[in-house]
């Protein structure tokens, strides 16, 4: 039979007869494939831009967040905390959720229907925010808890499953392309939001109607980026997988590979340092250094400059020299700044800007470096099972602790001065990123990282980079081009 041809039944049962497809139909097949994966790509970029600024606030203690809790509603410092470790805990129970509904919708399916909830679950927390009461903390908050909760959960579902569906309909040859150029762009995309919203709380004069109105337009921005998601002609481009492997066999697989397990203890300890007094930075700045809601902005401004400057020769440096040396190298610049948060005070509050400057400029090989050597480190045998269980126990630790630091935070305010309390508890973090940087080098590093494209893994590492200045890796899609020789 010839090549170009297909066959369809023949009449009362007879052999199927050959229908000749022509070069041309062929051609216009290609061209019709080309023109919706542009179309596509198109629509991916311009929905992104618009979807940063609901991507951001969806972060604990964000910049908004940050300034309604502390200058208008005077949150205690343990239900800060506890807010805080929603998103981790979120992160944690959608493990359990998300492999059930990816057996009965599609990803793309999900990814806008989460999205859809998690717009409508902001539309209700603008009308509330009208009537929470500013004399009672303890009703604003647990109300503020539940909704975060389940906003975080919708967050937590849209962004594993968007993950897994733009790796679907992108070929591999374009990935590292096309996600570098939006990545740049979505960097844009954030700044601007960071300044505008600070600009608009401080002129405003934080009053409930200028947070209204920063969500109406971040939910209006993020009901466009729906409507264009819904509006991707996307194909499936991907290869089918691999049957995978069972559940008892995947952990046989697991526990031959200690330095995978050992990858796990330490984003562990790593989460729980960067989390126990981590959230509290911002609370600090507001409540101790009276800085307005524009220059907390402008500082995480100069935070994600620096990083993405310095991303490349970071990324350079991993390559080169492997990710356990110039991650610790990385982190220990980057905690020797924060130890200047222990002199702080209202007076030299200028100090902040080359501060910040100098922790993007260090912790992005850091965040970079976690996820190459992620990459390095995963079985590939079982890594449904390695991917669900480093993200399960890290966002474990990430929820218990910030919760512990707000306890902490609570009694010591009570009995001593709150400067003295603040830069005591910063010492904290330098001091536990010690611990986690000598379990980082016990790990066991090998020469050569498997060709794997990791969905969904790096949920934790967004959120705490986005805490510590790197604000434009909220919704950074990572990926590892392929091998010349793969």
């Amino acid at each position: 039979m010839n090549a170009n041809s297909v066959t369809t039944p023949g009449p009362h049962g007879a052999p199927p007869a050959p229908v000749s497809v022509s070069d041309a139909e062929r051609r216009a097949d290609l061209a019709l494939r080309k023109h919706s994966l542009v179309r596509s790509l198109r629509l991916c970029t311009s929905e992104g831009l618009v979807a940063m600024p609901i991507v951001l606030m969806t972060l604990p203690v964000n910049v908004v967040l940050a300034a309604l809790f502390t200058k208008v509603l005077h949150l205690p410092t343990q239900t800060i905390g506890f807010i805080t470790a929603l998103p981790f805990a979120c992160n944690f129970l959608q493990v359990f959720v998300s492999p059930l509904l990816a057996r009965f919708f599609p990803a793309k399916q999900i990814s806008i229907a989460g999205g859809w909830l998690h717009a409508l679950s902001w539309v209700a927390f603008c009308v509330m925010l009208g009537y929470l009461p500013a004399d009672e903390p303890a009703v604003a908050g647990l109300w503020i808890g539940a909704w975060f909760f389940v906003s975080s959960f919708c967050s937590s579902i849209t962004g594993v499953s968007w993950s897994a569906w733009v790796q679907e309909w992108v070929p591999a040859r374009l990935r590292g392309k096309y996600f570098g150029r939006r990545n740049r762009l979505l960097q844009v995309s954030t700044l601007a939001f960071l300044l505008l919203a600070g600009w608009v709380l401080a002129t405003w004069s934080y009053s409930r109607l200028a947070f209204q109105l920063i969500i109406a337009l971040a939910v209006c921005l993020r009901v466009l980026s729906l409507i264009w998601q819904e509006r991707m002609p996307t194909e499936d481009s991907a290869k089918q997988p691999a049957k995978t492997a069972t559940w008892s066999a995947q952990l046989v697989t697991l526990r031959q590979h200690p330095s995978f397990l050992r990858f796990i203890v330490f984003g562990a300890a790593w989460s729980f340092a960067a989390n126990l007094f981590g959230p509290f930075y911002h609370v600090f700045m507001f409540d101790q250094l009276h800085l307005s809601a524009f220059t907390v902005g402008v500082l995480s401004v100069c935070g994600a400059v620096g990083a993405a400057l310095s991303m490349p020769a970071w990324g350079a440096l991993l390559d080169r020299y492997g990710n356990k040396g110039v991650m610790v190298v990385s982190l220990l610049l980057w905690q020797a700044q924060n130890i200047g948060w222990c002199f702080l005070t209202p007076d030299n509050a200028a100090w902040l800007y080359p501060m910040w400057v100098w922790g993007g400029l260090t912790n992005a090989g850091f965040f970079l470096g976690q996820f190459t050597l992620l990459l390095k480190l995963l079985p590939v045998p079982a890594r449904n099972l390695a991917l669900g269980m480093n993200l399960a126990i890290t966002s474990l630790f990430a929820a218990i602790a910030p919760v512990l630091g707000g306890y902490i935070l609570k009694f010591s305010l009570a009995q001593q001065d709150p400067l003295t309390v603040y830069h005591a508890a910063f010492v904290a973090q330098p001091l536990l990123a010690l611990v986690a940087a000598w379990l980082l080098l016990r790990i066991r590093e090998p020469a050569a990282s498997p060709l794997t494209q990791v969905v969904g893994a790096m949920s934790n590492v967004r959120t705490l980079a986005s805490l510590s200045g790197v604000s434009f890796l909220a919704q950074y899609l990572f990926y590892r081009k392929p091998s010349p020789r793969a």
